[in-house]
């Protein structure tokens, strides 16, 4: 590679987090910002900055170099806005959904606070594909308009988010697109499906079956989840003609109410006929093994998503608007929705859907389509934006 060198700063990513969802946005969004700056003439450099997760790394410190933020670096600022000011250009995905007030101020203020040190620097940040808000209360709202309104850019990841978008700031360079992770690179597995047994995966979040099992119910569900899920698995196990394989796709050494590794060894314990799937070593594997299933059920937005990008039929379970949002710009009918359904209904949706398999195949391709399209949209924000910070880096 002989091209000029682009340093590119990626916020709010991560190369070892538990949540796979996170890990599936960084290397997607690496897998893109790679291919355009490439296209462009440009090599790219990557340096994530993060929380300091304890998890297994999946991307190699050849790939990306790392910057961990703690609340130490947070509040005494100096060095963070040294590595900031370092980059040609910064790439904050937020997490994916983390610029609202739904995780509560410390961590919107940590996430508002970095892009304020990127404007203070004069770096070019560019708001990576994510979900925008709920932004419902101050000082939210006017800490979100400041931020997004002097980004160079902000894409939003579904057409809910972009409305939200365009009415809270509406003088923010604004671009509608769609979750990254459709782009996430994976093995397709796709004949290992119909054969004698149907390979029905089930990812039972551990946040959502703690929260029902603690009596909280932060999410506003009105299904029981913790019955649902056991009902659902017991009438999968009892069927002669369906194998269980139960998923996990977010675990977590500091949380353990945050966990569906555990989740899962409770399920496996509990129904001896299902398949523990070994945790995945990380977010790749895990679309690779989805789209080996006939069917999957899970509480996960980022497995979900796995799912639909190979082809694999999915229910999701929708408990926040992030579900509706993205899948329903998709036009994507599939969704369990956890508010207005009583649990046995919610129950018959979930075993009817190994019914409707065609029927999901033959959205999720007409879907795809318009993944491609939301997609390039994107693409076409960091071509005008690595044009720019390129051009201010060969100064």
């Amino acid at each position: 590679m002989t091209g000029r060198i682009l340093k590119i700063g990626l916020l709010w990513h991560s190369s070892k987090s538990g949540n796979l969802g996170v890990g599936a946005l960084t290397i997607a969004n690496m897998a893109i910002a790679r291919q355009v700056a490439e296209e462009l003439g440009l090599e790219p450099r990557f340096t994530i900055i993060g929380v300091a997760d304890k998890g297994r790394a999946y991307v190699s410190l050849d790939e990306a170099s790392l910057y961990e933020v703690n609340s130490r670096r947070l509040l005494d600022p100096r060095e963070l806005m040294s590595v900031i000011g370092a980059q040609n250009c910064l790439l904050d995905i937020g997490a994916g959904d983390s610029f609202a007030d739904i995780y509560g101020f410390k961590r919107f203020f940590f996430l508002w606070w970095s892009k304020a040190m990127a404007v203070v620097r004069g770096v070019p940040l560019i708001l990576s594909p994510q979900t925008i808000g709920p932004f419902t209360r101050q000082p939210y709202r006017s800490m979100g308009r400041w931020a997004m309104e002097r980004a160079d850019g902000v894409v939003a990841r579904d057409h809910e988010s972009f409305d939200i978008l365009k009415r809270l700031a509406p003088r923010a360079r604004a671009v509608q697109s769609v979750d990254v992770a459709f782009a996430l690179p994976f093995e397709d597995r796709s004949g290992e499906r119909g054969g004698a047994r149907l390979r029905v995966g089930v990812n039972v979040s551990g946040l959502l079956l703690n929260e029902a099992e603690g009596g909280r119910n932060r999410f506003g569900l009105q299904v029981d989840y913790s019955a649902l899920m056991r009902r659902f698995v017991a009438a999968l196990v009892a069927r002669e003609d369906v194998e269980v394989h139960l998923i996990s796709h977010a675990t977590s050494l500091q949380d353990s109410g945050d966990d569906d590794g555990q989740a899962a060894d409770r399920f496996a314990a509990e129904f001896p006929g299902a398949i523990r799937v070994p945790d995945f070593a990380g977010p790749c594997e895990a679309k690779s093994y989805i789209s080996s299933l006939d069917y999957l059920v899970a509480g996960r937005m980022h497995a979900c998503i796995a799912a639909y990008s190979s082809g694999t039929p999915v229910v999701p379970v929708a408990y926040s608007r992030k579900f509706s949002g993205l899948f329903g710009t998709l036009g994507y009918d599939f969704l369990l929705p956890v508010k207005g359904r009583a649990t046995e209904d919610a129950l018959q949706t979930l075993i009817g859907g190994l019914e409707r398999r065609q029927e999901m195949k033959a959205a999720i391709t007409k879907g795809m389509e318009k993944i491609e399209t939301l997609l390039e949209s994107y693409r076409n924000e960091l071509r005008v934006q690595f044009a720019v910070a390129g051009e201010l880096a060969a100064i």
